[in-house]
């Protein structure tokens, strides 16, 4: 067994392991220059693949731990919706096409860059950590939704001008960068008002792996959609023929002429062989995941590139195969704008819950806790200032359980109900009947050590509630702070607020491609809190709080995980 690189036509490349000469071949999508640079996918694939070598010693442990780990992975892969359209999860993403035409000297139009200019946008994207990938890799997270790096970005340039060659690609090949370069055939070599670039110029970049080529038509005609089938055929089927021939490659994607195309159009670039197709629209900057399909990919002028860098995101993790939990990661927090709704994520650590004596604002109940972060958990009775009494059954971490009003646990049936132990946690429909017992909790969740009722679900199982799944929830289509707390795909206890109204709906939406697993609403409006080390981190005085969810560091977790609620 062996990791290995092969070169596929065009110079796209794959990560993947060989077993007994069957190859496997895995795509990359995190990797600037596919294979050739260190990254966590990379990683894993290294890290599986070397205990794989040794499965003859314990293959009870190093199988099932190399399926976890790469199974989602080829799950995506071998899994895409039909062509051409989107995978749901690359249509979260935020990835930026970034479209450039003739680079040189002295601008003529406007849209001209100059090397100088070129040159401080690479030092732009490199300066705030974005990493270019090529559009072999953009296709297959389209295609499949497997995730590309945090920032990714992805630059094409039109028309095979010669200043491609001269100033872009020695570049390209200083920073490490990839790239597209869309080409039309019939000026190749030739000086029309502005030099193009030769074929030899032309096979020595193709021969690049940073280098991906992209037919641009035969003649570039103003209006594809203007042409009659034949003429349509020419151009998009002679365009590819006529590069294979001359490059000795294969051309996988196409680039309409000024962007313009139709249903006519996009079947013809199908038929022709073509595996996707880039547009334009000077009308609007879309990212790459709100394309119409593979065959109408839209990209950004290049002049909204600092626009594009401040929304770059590419897309949350894959959903991992099985439920699993790691409660040993250290805790951050984050703040992230998704959909211009800006919230404060907190991941890491273990979760508990903590049940007070009283009310008060979540910074104080911490105190006298070896929990650091913490949001304000379940709903409570407002019928005195100092009351804790909950609604619904609450069990929390200092072991003491109340159980909840018989009267009022029937209007919670449905409702998520919250199960933590030392090892998982377990979302599960509230049953007033079943889950009112300290007993009851425990046949949900064997050795269960913290529950109550939350609000509702906004993410299950990666996937985002309908307005349907609200049901009778006061205010759930209304924009209001909110407080939430869920499982990433990673397994990692989330907290965390918005900052911003939104309705219940939205918040799902976006949690989901924030990456959570499962998310639960918890009490919201005037109690939305959320605080970290001592500190509140919202930029208001919320109402005080009877009940939170926490996160304890690994560092500090011991045997049993004790923790005191003595406030």
């Amino acid at each position: 067994m062996k990791i290995y690189q092969k070169r596929i036509l065009n110079a796209r490349f794959y990560c993947g392991f060989s077993v007994i000469g069957l190859a496997i071949p895995l795509p990359a999508p995190a990797l600037a220059n596919a294979c050739r640079e260190p990254s966590a996918i990379q990683q894993n694939i290294a890290n599986s693949t070397i205990q794989l070598a040794s499965w003859v010693d314990a293959p009870q442990t190093l199988i099932p731990k190399l399926v976890q780990d790469l199974g989602p992975w080829l799950a995506a892969y071998l899994n895409p919706p039909p062509t051409p359209n989107l995978h749901v999860r690359a249509k979260q993403a935020r990835v930026p096409i970034m479209m450039y035409h003739d680079i040189l000297p002295q601008k003529q139009v406007f849209f001209d860059v100059t090397p100088q200019e070129l040159a401080t946008h690479l030092e732009l994207m490199r300066s705030h950590q974005l990493t270019p990938i090529s559009l072999a890799q953009l296709v297959t997270h389209l295609r499949t939704g497997i995730p590309l790096p945090k920032k990714p970005i992805l630059l094409t340039f039109d028309d095979g001008y010669s200043g491609h060659y001269q100033y872009v690609y020695p570049l390209l090949k200083k920073y490490g960068y990839p790239a597209t370069f869309s080409i039309y055939t019939s000026n190749i070599g030739k000086n029309t008002g502005r030099p193009h670039v030769s074929w030899e110029q032309l096979r020595q970049m193709a021969a690049d792996p940073l280098v991906t080529i992209a037919a641009h038509s035969v003649t570039h005609p103003a209006d594809l959609r203007d042409l009659s089938e034949a003429e349509l055929r020419f151009e998009i089927a002679e365009s590819k023929r006529i590069l294979e021939t001359q490059l000795g490659i294969s051309i996988d994607y196409f680039t309409y002429p000024a962007g313009k195309y139709d249903s006519r159009v996009t079947r013809f670039v199908g038929q022709a062989g073509y595996k996707a197709a880039l547009t334009m629209d000077d009308s609007a900057d879309r990212f790459a995941g709100e394309s119409e399909s593979l065959l109408a990919i839209a990209r950004i002028g290049q002049s909204r590139l600092k626009h594009a860098i401040a929304g770059a995101w590419g897309g949350s993790q894959l959903p991992a195969w099985g439920v699993k939990f790691d409660f040993t990661t250290d805790i951050s927090v984050q703040t992230t704008t998704i959909d211009s709704s800006r919230f404060i994520l907190i991941t890491g650590g273990k979760p508990i819950t903590i049940h007070a004596k009283s009310r008060y604002q979540v910074p104080q109940i911490l105190v006298g806790s070896p929990a650091i972060a913490a949001v304000d958990g379940g709903f409570f009775s407002l019928k005195s200032l100092d009351s804790n009494v909950m609604i619904g059954p609450v069990l929390s971490h200092s072991g003491k359980f109340v159980p909840g009003n018989n009267s009022e646990n029937r209007k919670l049936n449905g409702r998520p109900l919250v199960l933590i132990n030392s090892q998982a946690v377990k979302f599960v429909a509230f049953n007033s009947q079943q889950h009112n017992t300290l007993a009851g909790l425990n046949a949900a969740l064997p050795n269960v050590t913290d529950s109550f009722v939350a609000a509702a679900w906004l993410v299950k199982d990666s996937q985002p509630q309908p307005a349907s799944t609200f049901g009778s929830l006061f205010d759930y289509d209304a924009a209001r702070h909110r407080a939430f707390w869920g499982i990433n795909q990673l397994g990692q206890p989330t907290i965390g607020v918005s900052t911003k109204l939104i309705d219940s709906v939205s918040l799902g939406i976006a949690l989901a491609q924030a990456g959570l697993r499962d998310a639960v609403m918890l009490d919201s409006g005037a109690s939305t809190s959320l605080a970290y080390k001592g500190e509140s981190l919202v930029g208001y005085t919320p109402r005080p709080v009877p009940h939170v969810v926490a996160l304890i560091p690994p560092q500090t977790m011991t045997q049993s995980d004790c923790v005191m609620a003595s406030r």
